[in-house]
């Protein structure tokens, strides 16, 4: 008897990797999204798309550099443009504490002096002094990475699915609308900007260390950056604040001066979902299995995730066998 299809509800970046690693595990799914289009009012949307275990190791658990590790590899094989050129973490002069502690609580880089930084970056030539150089990280541009994944699933648009209602297994990938069978979960919001400058070439992300705010920008290509993203505890919608909005033109400054010449082409806001410890987590509940809580490391740890939801899946589905054989 073969395997009866699976239903991943959300098409963000949880339900699209969890419904790519079981496509290749054999399993029949359809991905059901209640937005027109891919993407839509996703909280990935809006995410930088950095793929930094390492980084992300000095300001959250372990945890999540040591099963972020992996999703580099695993983008690069799913998405042809992932981009492997590392992550530069710089601070200005008066904030080189904050390098030095950073650089305490993470691992794999290397300090970079004025000089490595202007060769891996010239156009930051004389300004950082010191830097740490994470060679094995790596970004994509979230913007074409699903719809990437998408394409080479079977996915509905524009339909609203009731999860408890539904018979047979269901991944529930809605962020933060699953709070109907998740009150733990709670929305943080971020915010960001794009800009376009033609006097600023950055090839990979950085990292700008902030007492208060560490930000970073990212490049999108043709002179296009991400510059974010906040993280405030609340769970307003709506614009980006003025402050929200000066700090981040700020650092882009900070990091470069002719940012103050470059052309804004988006102010976005998200609300990540997120659990009290900040983890993500698989929870079974019934026939529903539950992918949510990813916080700002969706597209670190989402195929992580979906590896744990076609592990347990796989197992069942030989437990059963396995049971029909013995009957």
């Amino acid at each position: 008897m073969g395997r009866s299809k699976i239903i991943v509800v959300g098409a963000g970046v949880a339900g699209l990797c969890c419904a790519l690693e079981l496509v290749q595990r054999g399993f029949a799914v359809e991905v059901v999204e209640r937005g027109k289009t891919v993407g839509d009012g996703a909280c990935s949307w809006q995410a930088g798309g950095m793929l930094a275990p390492w980084c992300e190791a000095a300001t959250t658990d372990r945890i999540v550099a040591e099963r972020g590790v992996a999703s580099i590899d695993w983008w690069a094989r799913h998405f042809a443009g992932t981009v492997r050129r590392g992550s530069l973490v710089v601070a200005p002069p008066r904030d080189g504490a904050e390098l030095t502690r950073f650089a305490e609580r993470t691992s794999h880089f290397e300090w970079a002096d004025e000089g490595r930084v202007a060769a891996l970056e010239p156009d930051l030539a004389g300004r950082f002094r010191r830097a740490l150089f994470f060679a094995g990280e790596g970004h994509l541009e979230p913007r074409r990475a699903l719809p990437a994944l998408a394409g080479r699933l079977t996915v509905r648009l524009g339909v609203e699915f009731d999860v408890g209602a539904a018979r047979g297994t269901v991944i529930d990938c809605r962020g933060l609308a699953a709070r109907d069978s998740l009150p733990d979960l709670r929305g943080v919001r971020g915010e960001m900007v794009v800009v376009r400058s033609r006097d600023v070439a950055i090839s990979r992300p950085v990292r700008l260390l902030h007492p208060r705010i560490p930000l970073y920008i990212v490049p999108r290509g043709e002179g296009i950056y991400m510059v974010g993203a906040t993280m405030i505890e609340s769970e307003a919608r709506g614009g980006a604040s003025v402050r929200s909005t000066m700090e981040l033109l700020n650092a882009a400054y900070t990091l470069h001066p002719a940012f103050a010449e470059a052309e804004i082409l988006e102010l976005g806001t998200g609300l990540r979902p997120a659990f009290p410890d900040n983890l993500p987590a698989v929870r079974r509940m019934g026939n529903v299995l539950s992918v949510n809580g990813l916080f700002r490391h969706g597209f670190l740890l989402a195929p992580s995730l979906a590896r744990e939801v076609a592990d347990i899946l796989e197992n069942e589905s030989h437990a059963d066998i396995r049971e029909r054989r013995t009957a």
